[in-house]
């Protein structure tokens, strides 16, 4: 299995130098060569998610043995992903086991466990930079601390995530050095692809990144798809036939890539749902055909304010470019600020489950499918948005004590404008 970049499909290249590079010289984002086939029957025979994790997988990254993936595996995610009943015909991926209680700590812990793998294996270092709206901040802070040959640096906006988002990316100090920039989350972003662009800081530092515009980010989040449809089959589809519906809260769009890619790769999947909230550039393509990236609006869901998912490029690629069936394959609902917060109460109203707001977004747009049943992205905790879930319920909930024992941690970031010419001196001087 090959990868190449949108633009140059003619370069092909191994999992391990995709993973590193991050991101293609040319600017452009690495998607693989071809997308295996999954032999649905065979999943529904394995009992754990690391077994079904390890035949997902293992076909893009032939250079490690299928023994020793799975090891890494089981090393990497332990913790589950649950599929819970929400309604009757309604149920949650539960995607936030993971230490920072966000869905982004599985592809965060896969890519840390194979990048130290090659590492150890060739005794050298790299430096990670990754922007964040949220939850891809902490994740890849939590799953890289500590790694001795690993520097990352995280980029924030200001003012634009929670304040418990925030203490989870500073407050660990050691080999995560957090950025707090003035700007948005485009700029963040920005930034680090102005750096992954610069030929001579990339040789330098070994810059690479953890975004999810990184494969080794996005490869991982497949699972969530087989694995959720693999517990709903070996329940007996809850005796129901119909392939489930799936709802992904959609920001950068690598989640709902992913989950693309597992229906690609043969996994029975209904409608594709991409629930978004204000920042709609996706469900105004769907429906008009132009694409026609906004500047980034700030919401509830603040995870998913993204103006100009980097994502969009490969599920355009994966349709070759053609809105006809991307409009036939993705159904695309935005929802706003006043509805995310009723869903929140409502839901806690009819089943006593409390929602983050991402989660929320994706649960409104399920509750107005005529397809199901359905399956929704639950992407993080709600105890990591607390002023959120007051403002929506009029109530305050306990914050599990992990979140607690960070959240009265001491801040540790630096502040930067949005200038390319000063982040390529500061980390020059830092690394």
């Amino acid at each position: 299995m090959n990868f190449h970049s949108l633009r140059t499909p003619e370069t092909q290249l191994d999992f391990k130098t995709v993973l590193f590079q991050g991101l293609s010289p040319d600017g452009s984002l690495f998607v693989p060569e071809s997308l295996p086939k999954l032999d649905s029957k065979r999943l529904t025979q394995m009992e754990s998610l690391h077994r079904v994790a390890t035949t997902v997988l293992a076909p893009f990254i032939p250079d490690i043995e299928e023994a020793k993936l799975h090891a890494l595996l089981e090393k990497a995610w332990d913790f589950p992903i649950p599929l819970q009943t929400l309604d009757d015909d309604l149920f949650l991926i539960e995607e936030f086991h993971g230490p920072t209680l966000a869905f982004k700590d599985l592809g965060a812990r896969f890519m840390a466990a194979m990048m130290d793998h090659y590492l150890e294996k060739e005794g050298r270092k790299v430096t990670i930079l990754v922007a964040t709206s949220g939850d891809t901040g902490s994740a890849v802070a939590h799953g890289f601390f500590g790694a001795k040959n690993i520097d990352v640096f995280v980029l924030y906006p200001s003012g634009k995530v929670s304040p418990l988002q925030e203490k989870q990316m500073t407050t660990l100090g050691g080999n995560i050095t957090a950025i707090e920039v003035t700007g948005n989350f485009d700029d963040c972003q920005a930034l680090v692809k102005q750096a992954l662009q610069d030929a001579e800081l990339v040789s330098k530092l070994g810059l690479t990144t953890a975004n999810s515009i990184n494969m080794g980010r996005l490869l991982p989040q497949i699972v969530f798809y087989v694995w959720a449809w693999v517990q709903w089959e070996t329940s007996g589809g809850l005796y129901d036939p119909t392939p489930p519906s799936i709802v992904v809260p959609s920001g950068n769009f690598g989640n709902l890539t992913a989950c693309l890619y597992a229906k690609e790769m043969g996994i029975p999947i209904g409608p594709v749902v991409a629930a978004t909230n204000a920042n709609r550039v996706v469900p105004d393509y769907i429906r008009t055909g132009e694409y026609d990236p906004k500047p980034t609006l700030h919401t509830h869901s603040s995870a998913m304010d993204v103006g100009d998912p980097s994502n969009w490029t490969r599920i355009a690629h994966l349709f070759e470019e053609d809105w006809a069936r991307m409009r036939s394959a993705i159904h695309a609902v935005t929802v706003p600020d006043n509805q995310t917060l009723k869903e929140i109460k409502d839901t806690l109203d009819r089943t006593g489950i409390l929602l983050d707001p991402h989660t929320a977004v994706g649960v409104y747009a399920a509750r107005n499918l005529k397809d199901r049943p359905a399956f929704v992205a639950a992407t993080a905790h709600p105890a990591k948005f607390p002023e959120v879930i007051k403002a929506a319920t009029g109530k305050e909930f306990d914050m599990p004590e992990a979140l607690a024992k960070i959240a009265g941690g001491e801040k540790q970031s630096v502040t930067m404008e949005n200038d390319y010419a000063a982040w390529r001196t500061f980390l020059e001087a830092r690394v």
